[in-house]
Formats: C-alpha cells, structure tokens, sequence
C-alpha cells in the first residue's frame, strides 16, 4: 500500500510551484501567438490560443507531472480569482444593451437544459443495448443514480450534484465514476466551445445567423474604449485591484454569513444552492459589479480593468484544464460511452433549435456551459468571444443554479424508469 501511495505521488506538489508552471504555460501561449515566426503564425491559424491555455496544463495531469486531486490552485482560481475577474469584467457593463440581446440566448440556454434532461435517458437506452447488467439494478451502486447526480452537475453545478447523490441515495463508488465522466466528457466538451469561439466568425456566417445585437454590444464597448482610454498609472493599477479583490472580500464575509443563517433557518432552500458557498459569492460579486456599472467606478475600465480580469480569467482557464486527463478516456470505456451519447444529445438539440432560429454560435456555446459548467466556466466561453460578453455567461449560470435542482430530479425520474 505504502508502495502505491509512492507510485501516485506526483512530480510537482508545491501548489506555488504549480502556480508557477501555468504562468509559464500562459505566457509561453501568448509569446508565440504573438510571435512573427513563420512556424507560431501557421500553427495558431488553426489552433486557437485559448484553447492551448486549456490544453496544455491538462498534460501536466495526464503525465504525473502534477495532481489535480491533490493541487488546490483550482479551488484558489475559483473561490478568489474568479470572483474578482467577474467584478472587472461586469462593472462596465451596459445593462441596457444586455436586455437588447433579445430572447435567444434565454431559448439556447433552457433548449440545453432539456437536452440534458432528455440526453441522459436516451444514453442509458443506448449502451444499455450493449451491456444490458446496467439495467434492472436497483441497489444504491444502480448506474441510474449515478447519472441523476451527474444531471445535477450538468444543469447547476457541484452543489446540485451533492444534493442529487443524497436525493437518489448513489453510493460512493458509482458516484466517483460519475465524476470522472463530468470531468472527462465536460472537459472534451469546452475544448470544442472553446474551438468554436475562435472561429465564431465564420461559422455565423455559413449559417446566416444574426448577430447584429450582439455586435453592436461589442462596438458600443469597444468605442467606449477607444474614447476614454488613457495611460495606466501604477495608482490605476491599484485601484483595479481594490475593487475586484475587494468585493470579491466582502461577497466572501457576506456569505459566511448567508449559508449558515440559510442552513439553520430555511434548511429546505438547499434544492435552490442556497447553502452553497460559491453559489452566494457568484450571485454576491455580480450584483457588485452590475451596481458598479452605475457609477463612476466604471472608469477604471479606461485604464484597463477588464484586460486585468481577462488575465484573471485565463489563470482559471489554466486550472480548469489541470483536471484533464486524457488516459481516463479508456479506463471506464461505457460510462464515458453514456457521457458522450448524452453530451451529443445536448449538442444536437442545441444545433437544431439553433438553426432554427439562426441563433448565433455565441447563443449556443453560452447556453450550453451555463448548463454544464456554471458560473465557473460559462464567462470562460463568454469572454471568449469578447471579454465585453463575460456577463452574459454569467447571469445565465445563475439562472442555471436556481433550475438545476428541479431539472436534475426530473431527469433522474426518467432514468429510474429506465434503468430500475
């Protein structure tokens, strides 16, 4: 046993040298998409740069260099770095212009929900077929459960997949598994979003979208830029700094207050992710940042607070990609079967509502990582498009949170009808 502990021990276990290896990634990524050589420029037109910040720290995992497991850079990027990019990339927001997106992106974002929902049954059918023992189990290790809590992930996030293993009472070992098939398929998945993004361009028009709102969304930001940009000062910088870490501080004091009153008081609120931590910081640093957008706070995005929460935002790329790992692929062949089945289910939904209502691709990759994602990773898409865009994925994830629970139950309803 001593021996294996050894064996499985990684490289790096320091998580400031860690820390340190994915600056390095990052600004290796950024040095050569820059970069004239004739060699950077041919590889970077068909492979986008965001995509090799999310790719290459997954080789550290895979290889050993590093643990996902054991590192706690994650947990850093998403409770204090993710909280105050979204600070900097909301308070120059322009609310008025959000709400003139129109209706789509709400229909992408519940056309991904459903799909979710209906995915997760027809990938049981499917590989059912194939290996028939994952049906007729009824015990607590029954596939069925493990794939409700994972429905709960794939709608809300962490906190609706707990609440899904209790509800449906999965054991440990069938839950784990499930986690590496959220981790694993989730992963696959905004690697292709992340594709997408960087050649959203073209996609929206072959496929005739509209996508005017949002252009002029990214215009109006734009010219707002152009206008009244100036050059940072040292005391620019600091103020930037302030605000995201601070209000990121204070959602955090806020809610060490909020989940224990709401645990002791409304213990049944828990379906709505009102005992979750992150759920109360995300929602906390939003309204800050909206509220902000009000005021003459705004200005700081004249010295670039939204370039500095684009960089917080690529650290958390960096940490989200940390977890992939490539060799769990072929360690759990039909559960990563029924993950993929049901991711394509999602997809498909997604592209034939879309084509639809020629929704542009931007509707699509946003409303699909607000469902599977959440707000850790749905700015992530968002920005990827334009950093202008951030809050969008945002709000969504929110809205995420709050229908997670009752989709999720829905789900797994149907998966007991199958699978039991």
């Amino acid at each position: 046993m001593e021996d294996q502990i050894i064996n499985n021990t990684p490289f790096i276990t320091n998580d400031a040298t860690v820390m340190g290896l994915l600056a390095i990634i990052l600004g290796f990524v950024f040095y050569t998409s820059n970069s004239e050589h004739p060699a950077f420029k041919k590889f970077y037109k068909y492979v986008p740069a965001l995509l090799m910040c999310y790719l290459l720290p997954s080789l550290l995992n895979t290889f050993g260099i590093v643990s996902a497991e054991l590192s706690q850079v994650d947990e850093v990027a998403k409770y204090y770095l993710l909280p105050a990019c979204l600070v900097l990339l909301t308070l120059s927001i322009d609310i008025k212009a959000i709400v003139g997106l129109g209706n789509k992106a709400i229909i992408m974002f519940l056309t991904g929900t459903v799909g979710v929902v209906i995915g997760g049954p027809i990938a049981l059918l499917v590989i059912s077929a194939i290996w028939p023992e994952l049906l007729g189990v009824t015990g607590p290790e029954a596939v069925w459960r493990g794939m409700a809590a994972l429905a709960g992930s794939w709608i809300g996030g962490g906190a609706n997949m707990l609440a899904m293993k209790e509800i449906y009472g999965a054991d440990g070992k069938i839950f784990t598994i499930m986690v590496t098939v959220d981790i694993v398929v989730a992963n696959l998945w905004m690697a292709v979003l992340l594709y997408l993004a960087a050649n959203h361009k073209r996609i929206d028009a072959k496929s005739g979208a509209d996508t005017s709102a949002i252009d002029r969304l990214i215009d109006k930001v734009e010219s707002a830029q152009r206008e009244n940009t100036k050059l940072p000062l040292l005391k620019d910088f600091m103020m930037i700094i302030a605000v995201g870490f601070g209000a990121a501080g204070l959602a955090h004091f806020a809610a060490d207050f909020l989940v224990p009153y709401f645990q002791t008081n409304f213990p049944e609120l828990e379906k709505f992710s009102l005992h979750s931590k992150l759920f109360w910081i995300i929602v906390l640093v939003t309204t800050i940042g909206l509220t902000l957008s009000f005021t003459k706070v705004r200005k700081l995005e004249a010295v670039g607070a939204s370039k500095v929460g684009s960089s917080l935002l690529y650290v958390l790329v960096a940490t989200i990609g940390l977890h992939m790992d490539v060799t769990q692929i072929v360690e759990s062949p039909k559960y990563i079967a029924i993950g993929v089945i049901w991711m394509l289910v999602h997809v498909a939904l997604l592209l034939i509502v879309g084509k639809m209502i020629k929704a542009p691709i931007f509707y699509l990759a946003v409303g699909s990582k607000a469902n599977i994602g959440g707000a850790a990773s749905a700015p992530v898409i968002a920005s990827a498009f334009h950093p202008s865009l951030a809050p969008v994925g945002v709000l969504l994830a929110v809205l995420g949170y709050a229908l997670g629970t009752y989709m999720a139950w829905l789900c797994g309803q149907l998966l007991r009808i199958i699978g039991s």
